[in-house]
C-alpha cells in the first residue's frame, strides 16, 4: 500500500533551507522540501495550509527525570545547591511507586510535546521496591503517547553506608541492575533508523555507583548496540568528591572506566579545564546542557563552544522537573540563548544555535542521524508554532521570535508523521484530568502536611 503524501504547505517560517514553500511528509518520513513559490514534485493526497506556523524540526530532549515532576518545588529542597537538594530528596523519594511514576511519565511526556518535543530522553535512577519495572512503564506509556522515546535504565549502586550520597533504601546491588539492563534492553531498544523506541545504560554519578557498574555497562552497550549516560561535572562538590575518593579528577574518572567514547553522552558537563574539554572532543563524547535546571541550583554554566569547537555533540535537555521545575523544552532553548550570551556575549551565540543544540546537536548526543532535521529521508518530526499571542505582537523575524520572544507552546507537532498536537491539545488526553490526578498523589506520597 502507497504511504499517504501530505504537503505542509507555505509556513509563515521554517527552520530548513530550499523549503520556504513547505515540506511533503510521506509515511513516516519527509519526502521532499519545497522551494518558496514551488509546488511538490509528485500528486499531494493532502494539503495542510501552514501560513500562520513557525515549522521546525521536533525538538530532542536528552536529559530528564520524569519522576521528579511529583516533587517540583518542594519546600526541602528549594534554595539549595545540589548536593543539599539531593539529600533533602532522597528521603522523600523513596516513597515513589509505580502508579504515581506511570502519572509522572505520562505527564512528563505531554509537558515535552506540548512544547514541540517528539524524542523524549529521560534517565530514570531509582528503584525502590516495588518499581523495578519501571522501564517498562515508560517505554508502555511512550507508546500511548505516540512520542518518540529514549529511555535509559539509570542506577544507584553505593549508598550512604559504602560512602555514597543516596540511603540504602534506594540502591540497588551491581549485579540486579545488569541483569535488568539486559533484560530492557533486549525487550525494548531498536537501534534501527526510524526507532520510536531506544535504551541506553545510565549509571547515576560518580558519587552513587561501582567502577564495575560503569565498566560493565559499557561492555554491555557495545554488545546491545546502545548509548551510555552519566551526569558529570556537574558541581564543584561531585570534583571533590572523585579527587577525595578516587584521587583522581572526574574526566581521568570516565576514562579509566572505558566511558571516553563516542558511545557516551554526559549531562551538565559545567567544570572541565581546557585540556579535558579537548580530550572529549577527541574522544567524541557528547554534552548535553541544561540551562534551567544549571540556574536553579547554581551550578555553573556548560562551556557548551568549546565543546562544539573541540567535536564534541552539545544537546539540550529540560533536566529533572524538581531542579526546572518545568518539562519544557522550548523554554530551556531561550534559556540556553539567554546563559550562553551572558558566557560569551550577545553576537556569539544566536537563536539558530540554540535550536541547533535542541535538534542537531541532541541528535548527535543520542547518535542518531534520522531526527532533528528537515531533509529528504529524516523522520517527519516537526513542531508547528502560531505567532498569535500578544507576546509575539510586532515582531519582525518569526524564527527569531519564537526564542526570542518565548514561544513555549507548539500548536501543532507531528511525530513520525502523525499529528499528536492539535490545535495545541494532545491527542488522546485528558489534561485537566492528568494534572489532577498527579498532583493528588504528589500531594498524598511527597507533601509535608
Amino acid at each position: 500500500m502507497t504511504a499517504r503524501r501530505l504537503w505542509i504547505r507555505n509556513p509563515l517560517a521554517i527552520l530548513a533551507a530550499g523549503a520556504g514553500g513547505g515540506v511533503v511528509v510521506e509515511g513516516s518520513r519527509i519526502a521532499e522540501r519545497v522551494p518558496s513559490g514551488g509546488r511538490p514534485s509528485l500528486p499531494v493526497d493532502e494539503t495542510f495550509d501552514a501560513s500562520r506556523h513557525v515549522v521546525i524540526p521536533g525538538l530532542i530532549n536528552t536529559h530528564h527525570h520524569f519522576f521528579q515532576t511529583l516533587t517540583r518545588a518542594h519546600p526541602a529542597a528549594i534554595n539549595k545547591p545540589l548536593f543539599p537538594w539531593l539529600k533533602a530528596l532522597y528521603p522523600v523519594w523513596d516513597k515513589l511507586n509505580a502508579d504515581a511514576f506511570r502519572l509522572a511519565c505520562r505527564l512528563a511526556y505531554t509537558e515535552l510535546l506540548l512544547s514541540g518535543c517528539t524524542t523524549a530522553g529521560d534517565h530514570h535512577y531509582l528503584y525502590p521496591k516495588g518499581l523495578e519495572t519501571a522501564v517498562d512503564i515508560q517505554v508502555e506509556e511512550a507508546r500511548a503517547l505516540g512520542i518518540r522515546a529514549v529511555v535509559t535504565r539509570g542506577s544507584m549502586s553505593v549508598s550512604e553506608r559504602d560512602g555514597g550520597l543516596p540511603p540504602d533504601a534506594l540502591v540497588q546491588d551491581d549485579d540486579t541492575i545488569l541483569a535488568d539492563s539486559e533484560r530492557v534492553l533486549s525487550l525494548f531498544h531498536d537501534p534501527a533508523p526510524g526507532a520510536m523506541v531506544q535504551v541506553g545504560l545510565a549509571p547515576c554519578s560518580p558519587f552513587n555507583v561501582t567502577k564495575r557498574l560503569m565498566r560493565e555497562s559499557a561492555a554491555l552497550a557495545e554488545r546491545h548496540d546502545c548509548r551510555l549516560h552519566t551526569h558529570l561535572c556537574e558541581t564543584l562538590d561531585e570534583e571533590a568528591f572523585c579527587l577525595t575518593t578516587f584521587g583522581q579528577r572526574p574526566v581521568d574518572y570516565l576514562e579509566e572506566v572505558g566511558w571516553m567514547s563516542p558511545r557516551v553522552w554526559l549531562a551538565h558537563g559545567i567544570h572541565f579545564d581546557d585540556a579535558e574539554v579537548a580530550r572529549l572532543g577527541r574522544a567524541g563524547v557528547g554534552v548535553c546542557h541544561c540551562p534551567t535546571s544549571n540556574m536553579t541550583l547554581a551550578s555553573g554554566h556548560c562551556r557548551t563552544c568549546e565543546l562544539e569547537a573541540a567535536g564534541s555533540p552539545v544537546g539540550l535537555g529540560v533536566d529533572g522537573s524538581a531542579s526546572n521545575d518545568s518539562s519544557n523544552l522550548m523554554e530551556a532553548v531561550r534559556h540556553a540563548l539567554m546563559l550562553n550570551r551572558l558566557t560569551y556575549g550577545a553576537e556569539a551565540v544566536t537563536h539558530l544555535d540554540a535550536l541547533r543544540w535542541a535538534t542537531e546537536g541532541s541528535a548527535r548526543c543520542l547518535g542518531r542521524t534520522d531526527i532533528g532535521r528537515i531533509a529528504e529521508g529524516c523522520e517527519a518530526d516537526l513542531a508547528l508554532f502560531t505567532l498569535d499571542e500578544l507576546r509575539f505582537s510586532g515582531s519582525h523575524d518569526p524564527l527569531a521570535a519564537l526564542v526570542l520572544c518565548g514561544a513555549h507552546r507548539a500548536d501543532r507537532v507531528m511525530v513520525a508523521g502523525c499529528w499528536r498536537v492539535l490545535d495545541g491539545q494532545p491527542l488522546g488526553v485528558d489534561t485537566g484530568r492528568l494534572r489532577e490526578e498527579h498532583t493528588r498523589l504528589a500531594h498524598r506520597l511527597f507533601g509535608t502536611s
